[in-house]
């Protein structure tokens, strides 16, 4: 009996560990961005690095990198957050149910859904996304973002990576 619940479980050591890294992902983002709104007003700056980096806060009403910010269409907000969810939502059922043995693709995974809990809990409680990370150099800014989209766009990368990499290594067959 005992075996049979074992063999059939997916609750192994490594998932657990990426459950907590990606929950650590997610309350770090909504910790630094509670910060922000405490103690940076909107659009206000603060300078951390000269001519490099700010801490400004924004409010993002898109998505990634502020694509679709501005534009405004009917039940935007209820759109924006049903699409994050549904993403969330398939990229959870395939890292829960899917065997992967590859530990990069584990974290990017974690790092994924860990940003996209961060950034969904904005979007369902302010309908709108808390930015504040803003780079720069000379008069040319890169987009604002978060710790979420950190975690996302690191994730994503290492998705990538494996996926370059793996085609390298899997054998012809013909």
């Amino acid at each position: 009996m005992m075996d049979r619940l074992n063999t059939g479980s997916k609750l192994d050591g490594s998932r657990i560990l990426l459950g907590v890294l990606g929950g650590t992902v997610a309350i770090l983002d909504q910790t630094t961005k509670a910060i922000v709104r405490a103690v940076l007003p909107l659009h206000d700056s603060i300078e951390i690095i000269p001519g490099l980096l700010s801490f400004t806060h924004a409010h993002n009403y898109g998505v990634a990198f502020g694509f679709l910010n501005n534009v405004n269409f009917p039940f935007k907000t209820a759109f924006m957050t049903l699409v994050a969810l549904t993403a969330l939502t398939a990229i959870s059922i395939y890292a829960v149910r899917s065997d992967i043995p590859r530990m990069a693709v584990k974290i990017g995974l974690a790092l994924v859904i860990g940003g996209a809990i961060g950034n969904l809990i904005d979007r369902v409680t302010a309908g709108y996304v808390v930015d504040f990370i803003d780079f720069y150099w000379r008069g040319w800014h890169f987009w604002a973002f978060n710790v979420a989209d950190a975690g996302i766009t690191v994730g994503a990368s290492l998705l990538i990576l494996d996926m370059i990499w793996m085609d390298r290594n899997v054998s012809e067959t013909i």
